[in-house]
């Protein structure tokens, strides 16, 4: 009965995040992992000790310090600036495009995407506003590239820290794997926006809600704290390039950022993404409740007899794209990894990318377009799932094309699984 029980919430909880929300409630995919999370102890299907067992908190710790340092960038100004200078840079809307393609894909690459845009989207709608220009090719450029850029390195988005960190990957193979297709696609993004949008970007639009908000307030750039958040993102790249471990010395270099005179504690603290880890930390619950029971095992058996394991372009390909647009790209990560236990390193790298591309194709593939739609409304822009997907759906195809390609062409991933490309 108790097995019984774990599939049963398990397929509910998934299910709820496939649907995104709860029929007539306001519970988003936190809120679900998190009721599934206390379904399981409230049905004594697990209790706290196994829930505490089952968390992978080297992942968490390592995923709050790469939060603290990001928000040093955003409490120093850093990225007020970027968006400051975006809006005041002289040119053509489409020379305005190319920075915000530019800056959000290249920030996203280094620190916490998730906390960049929740901070960065309101700032640039007010300053397209002030340009006059349509601010929905923009957001859509800042979604794409979003996902796109965070798929570059290790420490870019919440999946590739996940993969990273479980699958002990090392960076300059990861920049090689992942880095190289992660750029192209920042290009791909451009191209494609700016073709989907041509002769719009300035048009009169009725993206704007008629009572138009007051502007947000810019913070001033403290060049200094700025200047120690990139010391301590120079630090964590190089961490990634030694054998120490990553979450203790990661948290290391995130508590000397805490020991600060201008900012508070408290403060620092306060912009983390807590709804984040508290996903993970759920998430890492409800899966690990499954994997502790018999399915997994027989399920990951029988595709492997069949040559259906996602250790193949052909296989992972499609799957993290269906995934990643239904249960979103961090449960589809934190499921494949919970029971599948001994993935190849190649199918880690590929994951990674893929994951992180597929999130463009529709506006519920990532957390991170929730956020940067959410937060443009409260601005009063209304950013529409098929406006959208007419960019977003050639952006992924093209994008995830390019990462396949090159995955198989360096011999990181095999195109057929290995047995039936011998025979």
């Amino acid at each position: 009965m108790t097995a019984v029980k774990i599939y049963v919430i398990f397929l509910l909880t998934y299910g709820g995040m496939a649907a995104g929300r709860l029929p007539w409630l306001r519970v988003d995919r936190t809120g679900i992992a998190l009721l599934g999370l206390i379904a399981l102890l409230g049905t004594e299907a697990l209790n706290l000790d196994e829930v505490g067992s089952r968390i992978d908190m080297p992942t968490l710790v390592l995923l709050f310090a790469i939060m603290i340092i990001s928000a040093q960038f955003i409490a120093s100004g850093f990225c007020d600036s970027v968006i400051e200078r975006i809006g005041k840079a002289p040119g053509s809307p489409l020379r305005i495009l190319g920075l915000t393609v530019a800056c959000c894909g290249g920030l996203s690459a280094l620190l916490a995407n998730d906390m960049l845009v929740y901070c960065m989207t309101p700032l640039l709608v007010d300053v397209l506003r002030a340009r006059n220009l349509d601010p929905r090719p923009y957001l859509i450029a800042m979604i794409a590239a979003d996902n796109a850029g965070s798929a570059a390195t290790i420490i870019g988005a919440p999946q590739t820290i996940l993969v990273g960190q479980l699958g002990n990957l090392h960076l300059p193979t990861y920049l090689w794997a992942c880095g190289v297709p992660a750029i192209i696609s920042l290009g791909i993004v451009f191209v494609v926006v700016a073709f989907v949008w041509r002769g719009k970007l300035e048009a009169p639009t009725d993206a704007f809600a008629e009572a138009v908000p007051a502007p947000m307030p810019i913070r001033p750039h403290d060049k200094t704290q700025t200047n120690k958040g990139i010391a301590a993102v120079v630090c964590l790249l190089a961490l990634f390039l030694t054998d120490l471990p990553r979450d203790v010395f990661a948290l290391s270099i995130a508590a000397l950022l805490l020991l600060n005179r201008k900012f508070t504690s408290t403060a620092m603290i306060a912009a983390i993404d807590w709804p984040l880890l508290l996903l993970f930390a759920c998430l890492f619950g409800v899966t690990g409740a499954l994997g502790s029971t018999a399915l997994p095992g027989l399920l990951i058996d029988g595709l492997q007899s069949a040559h259906l394991l996602p250790d193949s372009l052909i296989i992972l390909a499609p799957l993290t794209l269906f995934l990643s647009n239904t249960i979103g790209n961090v449960p589809s990560a934190v499921l494949l990894l919970q029971v599948w236990l001994d993935p190849p390193p190649g199918a880690l790298y590929g994951l990674a990318l893929l994951s992180s591309l597929a999130g463009n194709l529709l506006l519920i593939g990532s957390l991170s377009n929730l956020i940067i739609v959410e937060r443009a409304l409260e601005r009063g822009v209304k950013l529409r799932a098929n406006e959208f997907a007419r960019a977003g759906i050639p952006i992924t195809l093209a994008s995830m094309a390019v990462g396949v390609f090159w995955l198989y062409i360096t011999g990181i991933m095999p195109w057929l699984p290995v047995t039936e490309a011998v025979n």
